[in-house]
């Protein structure tokens, strides 16, 4: 494929769905991602579409949205890593809230096993994928529909999360830097989220490697109030992504790494660190048999009891002699 046609196709992928990953684009296009990033920087020079980390998006991304037609098939393997990750840090029995998103709503799925889980949400797609969850208890927000990404918002959801306390909230959103956590394109779904941290005891943060790095206009959680970030592997080439994910560790918060080698790799105690190897078989070492140590007098007292020994058993020998002749 030519240049010109390659840049063509990549413009109506992201007029298609006003955002798209490079490593997408690559797929489609079938080229390299370091092909693909020079030809959207070729475009943003001619104000086409601008560029993000890890993607691109339409001219004035930084306050637009997409929708969840467009989202959806968005990262897709990325999402479904995460949420198959970050499921494990649910335990049964427990109290959580699931904010608005797809890969919220991944997430939601794998939670449908969960036994005697208590589900609180803003989402009708996290709240349809649990809908069928004969154990799990699912909790509607009030508010007023968002049609863009099916969730509540408003001042009737925020007033319905007064006084809820749960042990954990799983949030998703547009962008997330070490600098202002994370944030999203939209000021209604940004003060629901706000709402739905104070609620939680923990807030666990899930993102793939194209939101690291993407600022947009409304901040929902702080950075000093995520607890863990679970994102997907960035690409090798990727420095961006991982300055960002050594700075959000080196401010506190853990780092759980879907598809890393290895399995997952937690980041904790402020920085990076690799998955835990499985515990080694222990090896008792046995010493070995040494030098006996020779005791003075030892061998004249062996001698000495051996040859009483021989005479008791030839006394025994007569003894028993004797008996038989009477």
């Amino acid at each position: 494929m030519f240049a010109a046609e390659r840049r063509q196709l990549i413009l109506e992928m992201v007029r298609a769905n006003g955002a798209v990953s490079l490593r997408e684009l690559a797929r489609v296009v079938q080229t390299s991602e370091v092909t693909v990033r020079r030809d959207v920087r070729a475009l943003e020079a001619e104000g086409l579409l601008d560029r993000r980390h890890g993607g691109a998006v339409l001219p004035g991304g930084f306050t637009r949205e997409s929708g969840f037609p467009q989202k959806s098939h968005l990262a897709t393997a990325e999402k479904t890593a995460i949420a198959d990750l970050a499921a494990g840090l649910v335990e049964e029995g427990e109290a959580i809230v699931v904010g608005a998103g797809t890969t919220t709503q991944e997430l939601a799925r794998r939670l449908a096993r969960v036994p005697g889980l208590t589900v609180v949400t803003n989402s009708l797609l996290v709240a349809q994928a649990l809908a069928h969850a004969n154990r799990v208890e699912v909790v509607m927000t009030g508010g007023t529909l968002r049609g863009s990404n099916y969730a509540l918002v408003g001042s009737g959801a925020e007033q319905s999360l007064q006084g809820l306390r749960v042990s954990k909230a799983f949030l998703s959103g547009s962008g997330l830097t070490a600098e202002r956590g994370l944030s999203t394109s939209n000021m209604l779904s940004a003060s629901v989220d706000r709402a739905l941290v104070q609620a939680a005891a923990e807030v666990v943060v899930l993102a793939d490697h194209s939101k690291l790095g993407t600022d947009t206009m409304f901040q929902t959680v702080p950075t000093d109030l995520i607890t863990r970030l679970v994102t997907d592997d960035p690409p090798g080439h990727d420095d961006r992504a991982a300055t960002e994910l050594q700075a959000l560790a080196d401010q506190g918060v853990q780092i759980a790494v879907a598809g890393a080698p290895g399995g997952a790799a937690d980041a904790g105690n402020h920085q990076a660190a690799p998955a835990e190897a499985a515990p080694a078989r222990q090896r008792r070492d046995v010493p070995l048999p040494g030098p006996r140590r020779q005791v003075p007098g030892a061998g004249a007292a062996l001698r000495t009891a051996t040859a009483l020994g021989e005479q008791n058993a030839g006394a025994e020998r007569a003894r028993v002699a004797d008996l038989r002749r009477r």
